[in-house]
């Protein structure tokens, strides 16, 4: 026994103004709450059951506004908006607090040897790979050597920035030692997107007009998606890997701290988890999850076959840019 949808309720309608750094923050604290992480399997596939019925327009007698938003809450932290698999849990941006906080606060903490350095920042670039990689715009297939390449060359980069910088920083005054992971993380961000989501650059991304019919495939689309997304991460990251280090340096002069070293790196951990609860839902509302861009900015082939069969009636084409 299945009952209507309450009149006038639309599941994938966005709950706030997505046109707004605001709204957007609001809608990303709601999908990146890391409480999801711990939300057992089957009460996931319940979820996207409610959310596929209440599309189709029915749900289970008595279910509020309420259960079908968390259920739409947890559909979103755990499914892919294009293809609506499952994604790994590693992968899901409600895992980028928990798994964040202990990679940056790690690599905070044992950047003064080269062997740290390096283990440290080839962890992280697995855990970016598996990120990108389950984050990007899934209407683009991506082949295993081509995931492989991706990952060598986002971690070789990584290592070069990291190891090059760490040498480079022996003499440099002690606060600038600690600015090496940032600048190794950012560096590879520039290199692991792109690389994770080259069929997108390759062969373009599905562009539609406002009501969602599909216009063709863009490669500037995809240029204008990932760029978005690196400046996103890149900011993820900042505040914590630049704040950070500037507040332990004070704390490590204090003689308490000195007496509880061992407790350094659970300390750096936390502080780090504090700051991407914050920068990962801020990070991700930069920029519209839905991009557009202006006709006029796509390839000379796509912009004139648009023209011929819709005239000037679209005057953007839109996307979904990944995360």
């Amino acid at each position: 026994e299945m009952a209507t949808v309450p009149l006038g309720f639309n599941i994938d309608a966005p709950r706030w103004d997505q046109n707004t750094f605001v709204g957007r923050l609001k809608h990303f604290l709601n999908i990146t709450d890391p409480r999801t992480v711990l939300v057992p399997e089957e009460e996931l596939d319940r979820a996207k059951t409610l959310v596929e019925g209440c599309r189709a327009g029915l749900v289970p007698p008595g279910s509020s506004q309420e259960q079908l938003l968390y259920a739409k809450k947890l559909y979103d932290s755990a499914f892919h908006p294009d293809s609506g698999e499952k994604m790994n849990l590693i992968g899901r941006m409600s895992f980028q607090v928990p798994g964040g906080m202990a990679l940056t606060g790690c690599m905070l903490q044992f950047y003064r040897t080269v062997p740290a350095v390096v283990f440290w920042q080839w962890v992280n670039q697995s855990f970016n790979a598996i990120v990108n990689y389950t984050n990007r715009n899934a209407a683009s297939p991506i082949s295993l050597r081509q995931i492989g390449v991706a990952y060598v060359t986002a971690t070789g980069t990584a290592l070069a920035t990291a190891v090059g910088l760490n040498l480079y920083t022996k003499r440099a005054p002690p606060l600038l030692a600690r600015w090496v992971p940032f600048a190794a993380v950012a560096a590879a961000n520039c290199v692991n997107i792109p690389m994770m989501r080259q069929q997108e650059i390759i062969n373009g991304v599905t562009v539609t007009d406002a009501d969602n019919n599909e216009l063709g495939c863009s490669r500037r689309a995809a240029v204008k998606g990932i760029a978005q997304v690196v400046v996103s991460r890149i900011t993820m990251a900042a505040p914590g890997m630049i704040i950070l280090p500037i507040i332990m340096e004070r704390l490590e002069k204090f003689p308490f701290m000195q007496r509880i070293r061992v407790l350094h790196g659970p300390l750096q951990v936390l502080l780090c988890g504090g700051f991407l609860l914050f920068m990962v839902p801020a990070a991700c509302a930069l920029f519209p999850q839905r991009c557009s861009l202006a006709l006029t900015d796509l390839e000379q082939e796509l912009h004139d076959s648009i023209v011929a069969k819709h005239g000037d009636k679209v005057p953007y084409v839109y996307f979904n840019k990944g995360l």
